[in-house]
This record gives C-alpha cells, structure tokens and sequence, in this order.
C-alpha cells in the first residue's frame, strides 16, 4: 500500500540539483512515489522571464512550463531510485505537448503527473497542468536518470 506525502520547498531542494533561477516547483502538494505525483508552481510578476516575455502582456513562455512539469516528474523520479542525491533526471524527448491557455501572473500551476513507465533508468511520464479546474498544457515525455556529477 502507498502513502501519500507532501513536500515544502526545502525537501523539494534536499532532492533537486535545481535552483533560483531555474527551480519552478514550489510545493509538492501530493505523492505516490512510483507512480503519481502533484506539484504546485505559483507564477508571480515578479519572475525575471516576465521582463522579456512580454513587458506590456506577460505570459509565462511555455517551455518553461513544460520545465516545471519536468521539474515535478523529476521529483516524482528522484524519490524512486536508490541514492536519490546521486543522480539528476535529464529530459530525452517530449512525445506530446499541447498548449491549451495561457498562464499569466496571479495563476497557481497545479501539475498532476503520472509514471507509466521505468525500465532501465528511462521512464515515461503524462500529465496536465492545470490553473483552477482549466487544463493550460497537456504533456508526455521521456526522461533517463544519469549520475550527479558533484
């Protein structure tokens, strides 16, 4: 049986190699390690993206979304391999991505992910991410997990 658990900011930087400016997962809010996790990224105007993309109309860029998925499916990873703060988790290929709405300043990015599959130190990841109940961005990828280098 799977317990759920929830991380804060510190845990999620015990684990990840990931920081400011790059690091845009904010809470993990829910967690079956193996198989499901939902991660939270709040957007704020205050994102240094937002200066360039774009001054008068600012939207967060979509690969960076696409990042704060990989950053959640990433965790979700980290915490089912042995020795999680010896490896990183690299994207290999994104199978599918559809933009569905923009995200803009004020948005709470809630990223609902699952593993469908890990084999060999690959695995394949699906999920949403969503804004209120309005799915924004639809997403399946793959991801290896490699050695940290430290």
């Amino acid at each position: 049986m799977s317990e759920k658990v929830s991380y804060d900011i510190h845990q999620i930087m015990d684990i990840m190699a990931h920081r400011y400016p790059i690091l845009l997962l904010d809470k993990i809010v829910e967690m079956i390690p193996g198989e499901k996790v939902i991660g939270i990224k709040n957007v704020t105007v205050n994102e240094p993206f937002f200066q360039g993309h774009f001054p008068n109309r600012p939207v967060m860029p979509g690969v960076l979304i696409i990042e704060a998925m990989a950053q959640a499916g990433g965790f979700l990873i980290l915490n089912t391999v042995e020795d999680p703060l010896t490896k990183n988790m690299f994207l290999a290929s994104i199978e599918r991505a559809r933009f569905r709405k923009p995200v803009v300043p004020g948005d709470q990015l809630r990223m609902e992910l699952i593993m469908v599959k890990y084999r060999l130190n690959t695995c394949k990841i699906e999920g949403k991410a969503l804004v209120g109940d309005e799915v924004v961005v639809e997403l399946a990828y793959t991801a290896s997990v490699v050695p940290r280098e430290i």
